[in-house]
């Protein structure tokens, strides 16, 4: 398992290539508002991480996900059971 911060860190390592070079990443980071997110990277973010932690996350999370906190304090719950 997986504690928090270890999770943080790969999330910025696989985000880093989806947002502009002059994006700095926070935990409070906002997917749509400060990352510039739409649809399809949002899938592509998905893919990756599911790729990367050999999982798969339910569509039905994505409601409950506007910050990079978020989406890995959802992850967390995943990768745990």
């Amino acid at each position: 398992m997986q504690d928090y911060d270890t999770l943080l860190k790969q999330i910025y390592e696989l985000l880093e290539p989806l947002v502009n070079e002059d994006v700095e990443l926070w935990e409070e980071s906002d997917f749509v508002a400060d990352l510039g997110f739409d649809s399809l990277k949002v899938m592509k973010l998905l893919e990756k991480v599911e790729d990367h932690y050999d999982i798969s996350i339910p569509l039905n999370i994505l409601p409950d996900i506007q910050t990079i906190k978020d989406f890995v304090v959802q992850l967390e719950k995943i990768v745990s059971t």
